[in-house]
């Protein structure tokens, strides 16, 4: 069976990886639907060697539609997902607009499936941090409960889209040249120097970011009372985010038990010889569907502590790729109809 397939934002980052990611793995994919704001309407985007011309998202837009990918703002979603909802698709959403709503699953496939079938049309993908970290740690999770996490994360300038790339890469050249670097995307240059502010500060204290990451690990392992502490920082590299994470686990645990379990964990690559250095590197992350994960060890501030470093491709697990495996999901499961308002996930 094939599907008529929809992407809101098409022209973006994220939403451009989408496309190549439905294509890449043979989505099965009957018509699609190419979709951005009125700038880029009349536009076009290449689908399996055919041009599709990019509309001006609109409600009518969506009716005949199995799936709805939107990757455009959280304002464009709040406005236009339900519609789509409406009309029968299975709306998957990158946004954080839908991420904490109660009767919305937020899901990474290899984690949380089951939520899946708990939609009532909307599902939400998760922050693309939150995706680098719980791709590492879950799989630790599942047979060892972690009781406290504590992440610093070195996210790269493509977490602001293409418009950050640019920004970057040309404060670099003006840096180099000597020149004054202009910022606009970031709030200080970024080239050569590091920022410690992803998105905005709240009255806490902690960014946004911080706050979607505390929030959204709680949500997708059902723990809401879950301590976590997140510092979020912005790295001059174009893709990849690198985190750096400390567990308390239940129970004692050696990092060679932790290694053996991620190996085999789905979605999950371990580099982890410092012998011969090696370890994840965002370099080598981007373009790559896995995440990889090294510098397993003992946390010696922690009781039965874990330390790990992780790396993925922001824009590949951790923003399209993640919502494509969701689609897949559905397909898989059969997940189409919208849950009873009264349900609720299980529990694991």
């Amino acid at each position: 069976m094939s599907y008529t397939v929809a992407i809101v934002g098409v022209t973006g980052a994220a939403g451009g990886e989408v496309l190549r990611i439905l294509e890449q793995r043979q989505f099965p994919v009957k018509e699609l639907r190419a979709f951005a704001s009125a700038r880029s309407a009349g536009t076009t985007v290449t689908f399996r060697g055919t041009k599709v011309t990019v509309q001006e998202a609109k409600p009518e837009g969506f009716t005949g539609a199995d799936f709805v990918f939107f990757a455009a703002g959280g304002s464009t979603s709040k406005a236009l997902a339900p519609e789509a909802a409406r009309r029968g698709a299975v709306v998957i959403d990158k946004s954080s607009a839908w991420r904490m709503d109660p009767s919305v699953p937020l899901v990474i496939p290899e984690i949380n499936a089951e939520d899946i079938r708990q939609h009532r049309g909307i599902i939400s993908s998760p922050n693309c941090s939150t995706i680098v970290m719980l791709m590492a740690i879950a799989p630790l999770h599942h047979g060892n409960p972690i009781k406290r996490i504590i992440v610093d994360t070195y996210q790269s300038a493509s977490g602001a889209g293409y418009k950050g790339i640019v920004e970057l890469m040309q404060q670099a050249r003006d840096v180099l040249d000597k020149k004054e670097p202009k910022h606009a995307v970031f709030p200080y240059t970024l080239a050569f120097n590091v920022v410690p502010q992803v998105e905005e500060f709240t009255p806490s204290g902690y960014t946004t970011e911080e706050q979607k990451m505390q929030d959204e690990t709680r949500k997708i392992l059902h723990l809401p009372g879950l301590p976590v502490s997140a510092t979020c920082v912005r790295v001059p590299v174009p893709i990849g985010h690198s985190e750096a994470v400390h567990m308390e686990m239940t129970h004692p645990m050696t990092p060679q038990q932790a290694r053996d379990v991620l190996a085999k964990a789905p979605g999950v690559v371990v580099e982890d010889d410092t012998s011969r250095k090696q370890y994840p590197l965002a370099m080598h992350a981007a373009g790559r569907d896995e995440v990889f994960v090294g510098r397993i060890r003992a946390d010696v501030a922690l009781e039965n502590g874990i330390s790990l470093w992780t790396v993925g491709d922001n824009l590949r697990k951790g923003a399209a790729l993640n919502a494509v495996q969701i689609a897949e999901a559905v397909v898989a499961m059969q997940a189409f109809t919208a849950a009873a308002p009264n349900s609720s996930p299980t529990r694991r």
